[in-house]
């Protein structure tokens, strides 16, 4: 029986409480009692309660690779699916699990439609120590988020790539889930990360996804095992669905690049774009691009050079001038800096990520809670990363601010969360592993 015909009839086949108690007792549910738990929780007859305590016994139990599968589909089938096959050419989207400083769907969505994919980037905003990448271009003088289907797919029949809010219509019981995981303490749910993320990059009807997962201090999953965890049930995910997907796991131990918060990010973003910017940036983006382009038929493609080239930065002019965006438009700037100095020479041996990522927060950079307003000016700029060699009275980093008085929370948070020694720490991997279906 349908969501439809239950609804209709009146009459129900199947009982949340079974369902709650078939996963609370490690069993794995049935591919049809699962289905209609999902719709009937979308129809509000299975009761938030109800789904809280379901969402529990996952995260106690997990799930079977069937049982997430099936999950992602009534997902996906809870809303609109939909469809580029009138573009022409393929299309591929990137997903990162969220870090400090992390910037890279900006470089990385004209960089790749550079060379004729399209790039249909579905994105989001931040909530806590996580950046957003939707709140980053709008420190762009009237850029806009919120495009109609009919816009995104003209856009990318003319400029390749679109970054955009996903429309209500993907995925709905997703949605109802997430906001139910974040107050009973059950996000960190594997099997329900993987099905929130894909529901969502599979409805969209993209041809393939790159995954960025990473670790450490500033990621959502900070040990590399759970994170690979999560990485090979997101690809075993979009193969089941048809959706070539790779991951490529990577450190977030230390704050990406030097720029963290929003005006300041869309800065470094523009530097790496005209053929410069920090190290890592450009490693991580560079690395991206090429798993993105060999997904889409383009593994030859010299992703340095459009960087050097102009051809990149092309791209993300016409990218942001189609969403109503002046590229040459002066971002935000900050009324208030404090700059925090080396006390003693050595070199810079540790910066934690999650600090700076709080700290970022507090200045004004993230918010605490949806309907916050972020500050755009607001954030952090390293002058020092680790490795750097610093003489006394040097700046290190700088806070700005709108507001002086965010200045001490912000430096609560980082009170212990870099040093300065003697030798320079050992080099580690920005790309741990690649991971395929």
């Amino acid at each position: 029986m349908s969501g439809a015909d239950a609804a209709a009839s009146g009459i129900e086949p199947f009982d949340a409480v079974d369902v709650i108690r078939r996963k609370r007792d490690g069993g794995a549910v049935a591919d049809d009692a699962l289905r209609w738990m999902v719709d009937a929780f979308t129809r509000g007859y299975v009761s938030d309660a109800q789904m809280a305590a379901f969402a529990m016994a996952v995260l106690l139990n997990g799930m079977t690779r069937e049982e997430i599968r099936v999950m992602t589909d009534a997902m996906i089938a809870s809303g609109e699916r939909m469809s580029f096959a009138r573009l022409g050419k393929r299309t591929v989207d990137k997903h990162s699990t969220g870090g400090v400083g992390d910037k890279i769907t900006l470089p990385l969505a004209p960089l790749v439609a550079s060379f004729g994919v399209a790039v249909p980037q579905l994105s989001g905003r931040g909530l806590g120590h996580t950046g957003g990448t939707l709140d980053k271009l709008e420190a762009i003088p009237g850029w806009r988020a919120a495009l109609s289907n009919a816009e995104m797919f003209e856009q990318l029949q003319g400029v390749g790539a679109v970054i955009c809010a996903a429309g209500s219509g993907l995925a709905p019981a997703d949605k109802r889930l997430y906001a139910l995981r974040d107050v009973t303490g059950t996000v960190e749910a594997i099997p329900l990360i993987a099905s929130s993320i894909m529901s969502k990059k599979i409805a969209e009807g993209t041809d393939a996804l790159v995954l960025d997962v990473k670790f450490g201090s500033g990621a959502f999953m900070q040990d590399i095992g759970r994170a690979r965890e999560l990485a090979r049930t997101m690809v075993a995910l979009g193969a089941d669905s048809g959706v070539a997907t790779t991951a490529l796991l990577t450190d977030m131990n230390t704050p990406l690049g030097r720029a963290i918060g929003n005006a300041n990010e869309v800065r470094e973003s523009v530097e790496v774009l005209a053929g410069g910017g920090p190290a890592d940036v450009v490693e991580l983006t560079v690395a991206l691009a090429r798993e993105m382009l060999a997904l889409a038929g383009r593994p030859d493609a010299d992703v340095e050079a459009a960087l050097a080239d102009g051809r990149a930065m092309d791209a993300w002019r016409r990218m942001i001038a189609a969403q109503g965006g002046d590229p040459d438009a002066a971002l935000p700037a900050p009324r208030e800096t404090h700059v925090v100095r080396a006390t003693a020479d050595g070199i810079v041996d540790r910066m934690e990520a999650l600090p700076f990522g709080i700290a970022a927060w507090r200045l004004g950079a993230g918010r605490a809670r949806a309907e916050d307003a972020v500050v755009h000016a607001a954030g952090i700029d390293l002058h020092k990363k680790p490795g750097d060699a610093v003489r006394a009275g040097e700046p290190v980093f700088a806070l700005s601010a709108d507001d002086p008085a965010r200045f001490a929370r912000a430096l609560d948070a980082l009170e212990g969360a870099w040093s300065i020694g003697e030798t320079a720490p050992a080099s580690a991997p920005l790309v741990v592993e690649r991971i395929t279906a």
